[in-house]
């Protein structure tokens, strides 16, 4: 990672092309008849971010693996209702709409050409690759992101926040640590607490039995950390009532390994990238032949306009 000046704008890739995938109709198609409506709709969604935001350093970070074996091995549940093939060696294959698989590489051969940087690092999912890029540097970070466990990263101290799609990239929420106290009732911080006491069905995270959201937001509130409140439990004369003693300690084996599942990683080896909005394509020939192939044209010629206004 080469030295970053200026906001540097993190995107959670996988979660946009989605996004992209299901706002953008089917309809929408290569001159061969295969649909583009991801990487179109990835591309539009880059380009309004760029205009919008004006960071002087972009990433696409990728998912490498999508369901780390380090995680699964503390929480055999991580994600396993959206496993669509299990493999022995190397990342079991995640369940994805078949007319979205193949424009995932297409979106990456794009992303080449143009110049944006692309990082996936294998065992990490690309919320790990954002985590390190965000710990690594000084200045203000924008995290592009509709998944709320990348909440956590919030530091209004050091610029850091998430803008969230609401709707398309044209309306985002900027999360900031004044929005996660109104909605959650904790800062960056105490988010991923409360994310693992609560749990996540999307991730195949249990939580804590009978600890909603509520309950946990006020239990962090009372005791700071997850570390507080287990030694809460253990406490005859804290605040718990029976019950919520009773179902924490119950949790103790899950809680053991949860925030190791929960918390991103920090120490990814990132590659050596150079992370500069590019001004001019990086390889123009292969630009221009994946515009005409896939039919791209005024997605990826208004994104190209922007990078070099």
């Amino acid at each position: 990672m080469r030295g970053v000046t200026g906001r540097l704008m993190l995107l959670d890739t996988a979660s946009l092309y989605f996004r992209a995938y299901f706002g953008v109709p089917e309809s929408v198609k290569a001159p061969d008849g295969t649909p583009v409506n991801a990487v179109r709709g990835l591309l539009d969604f880059i380009d309004r971010l760029v205009r919008d935001h004006r960071p002087g350093h972009l990433v696409a970070c990728m998912d490498a693996d999508w369901r780390p074996a380090w995680r699964v091995e503390l929480i055999p549940s991580y994600k396993a209702h959206r496993v669509a093939e299990e493999h022995e060696s190397g990342p079991d294959e995640e369940e994805v709409p078949d007319t979205l698989s193949p424009q995932v590489p297409v979106i990456e051969s794009v992303l080449d050409a143009v110049g944006i940087a692309r990082v996936g690092v294998a065992g990490y999912e690309a919320d790990d690759v954002i985590g390190t890029f965000t710990a690594r540097t000084k200045g203000p970070v924008d995290i592009v992101t509709g998944d709320r466990d990348l909440y956590q990263l919030v530091d209004d101290a050091r610029g850091v926040r998430v803008l969230y799609p609401v709707r398309g990239v044209g309306t985002l929420q900027i999360t900031d640590e004044a929005v996660l106290r109104e909605k959650y009732g904790v800062d960056g911080s105490g988010y991923a607490d409360l994310a693992l006491l609560r749990g996540d069905p999307s991730d195949g995270l249990p939580g804590v039995p009978g600890i909603g959201e509520k309950t946990a937001a006020r239990l962090l509130a009372e005791f700071g950390d997850l570390a507080g409140i287990m030694a809460a439990v253990d406490d005859p004369k804290s605040g718990l009532t029976p019950s919520q003693r009773g179902r924490l300690d119950g949790a103790r084996p899950y809680l053991a390994v949860a925030p190791k599942v929960v918390r991103v990683a920090a120490d990814v080896p990132l590659p050596d990238v150079d992370t500069t909005l590019p001004r001019t394509p990086r390889d123009p020939a292969a630009a221009e032949e994946l515009a005409a192939r896939w039919g791209l044209g005024g997605s990826l010629r208004r994104l190209l306009d922007t990078l070099g206004a």
